[in-house]
């Protein structure tokens, strides 16, 4: 008796059959895919509309922090929360664990990140000004724009190369954590970040217990957020540390955290970020920030940095190495997948808020870049996906 009760408390479930739909809805990497999308395209509108005051003075509203800074601090902390439950289960359980499997997409991934950084960095030195601090931002990837770009052009791809992306997108995700955290933290207070480790362990201590109550999780979380936020290191990295902490081994934990959890952040947390980070006036100084050396890093960056990068680093350890690439993907399918790997929303936007705040340049390049990089992939995945439903027409044919 008693342990029922524990259970019903530590694990307490609140659902409708409505929810439960829009909640299955908002799995989907489509859906979420349009949505950020949707978003973006509302800023965009709103922000050179005649009301475009309106939108500045919501995104500037002081509640603490400024309502777009709670979007990009608070919100997008649920996103890299996921992100964490994704990329702890693919290195515990995942394709991660096997070197074999993990060997090129984490090349990919690593190629995909140092040659955007590189063209970025010698646009900007041959440029001259001082948006050298940007490097990172056409290294990252957007894992929700790429893979519902995907589900929509390739329903005729090979399984192998969802799985790929993946792969690099979760390893694309920690390698961008990871720069946040060292490169863009401007000054640090230990003792804040210290004691934000105490929650972080009692809430890690928790769910290794098997609690799942919200009361329970919800305000260490929030504790371990305030504190990280206070220390300098961008509050985002307490979602990773937190969902770190949850056992991936046992039976429906991560699974349970990570079903519950995947909605709110592709619904609600990273459309609403989109939406105050993808609010660029468009006129007056547009031009002048389209021709600026830091928007035509990113573009150059996104667009051909992780087409090159990408295709290059496979290929240099394919061809080194016993690694191949997955069952029916060919080296085709791999270009556009590359220039897939250009999207980069979600993350890109961060790095450039951080290291530009408000200015316009980071997100005309970053909102130019992907928008390039998702038609060029969509026309080069479409054809291949043509030809990948006209060969398995043809073999059902000869069955």
């Amino acid at each position: 008796m008693c342990r029922e009760v524990w259970s019903a408390i530590a694990s307490p479930t609140l659902e409708t059959p409505v929810l439960t739909r829009l909640a299955a809805a908002l799995r989907s990497d489509t859906t979420a895919g349009f949505l950020l999308l949707g978003a973006a395209f509302t800023a965009l509108v709103w922000a050179n509309s005649p009301w475009s005051g309106s939108y500045h003075a919501i995104a500037q509203a002081d509640l603490g922090l400024t309502v777009a800074k709670w979007a990009s601090d608070g919100l997008l902390a649920i996103f890299f929360f996921v992100a964490g439950l994704e990329l702890k289960r693919e290195l515990v359980m995942g394709d991660l664990r096997d070197p074999r499997k993990a060997t090129l997409p984490v090349a990919a991934a690593v190629g995909g990140m140092i040659v955007p950084a590189v063209l970025y960095t010698v646009i900007n030195l041959v440029g001259g000004g001082d948006g050298l601090r940007g490097w990172a931002i056409p290294t990252a990837t957007d894992i929700a724009f790429a893979l519902a770009v995907l589900a929509v052009v390739g329903r005729s791809l090979p399984p192998g190369l969802r799985l790929f992306l993946l792969t690099l997108a979760v390893v694309d995700d920690l390698l961008a954590i990871a720069v946040i955290a060292i490169f863009y933290t401007s000054s640090l207070h230990v003792v804040a970040l210290l004691l934000s480790l105490l929650p972080i362990a009692v809430f890690g201590f928790l769910t290794q217990r098997g609690v799942r109550a919200w009361w329970a999780l919800l305000p260490l979380a929030a504790a371990a957020w305030a504190l990280m936020h206070e220390s300098g290191v961008h509050a985002t990295v307490a979602g990773v540390l937190l969902a770190f902490t949850v056992p991936v081994r046992e039976p429906a934990a991560a699974e349970r955290f990570e079903h519950v959890w995947r909605p709110i952040s592709s619904g609600v947390a990273v459309p609403v970020f989109a939406f105050f980070a993808a609010g660029v006036t468009v006129g007056g100084d547009f031009g002048a920030a389209l021709l600026d050396p830091v928007t035509v890093g990113i573009v150059v960056g996104l667009v051909a940095g992780k087409t090159v990068g990408i295709t290059g680093a496979t290929w240099l350890v394919q061809r080194f190495t016993r690694a191949e690439l997955p069952a029916g993907v060919s080296w085709l399918d791999l270009l556009g997948l590359s220039v897939l790997g250009g999207i980069g929303f979600t993350v890109s936007l961060l790095i450039g808020e951080l290291a530009f705040g408000a200015a316009p340049e980071p997100k005309v390049g970053v909102l130019l870049g992907s928008l390039i990089a998702a038609l060029g992939a969509t026309a080069l995945l479409r054809t291949r996906d043509r030809h990948h439903r006209n060969s398995q027409d043809a073999r059902g044919a000869v069955d």
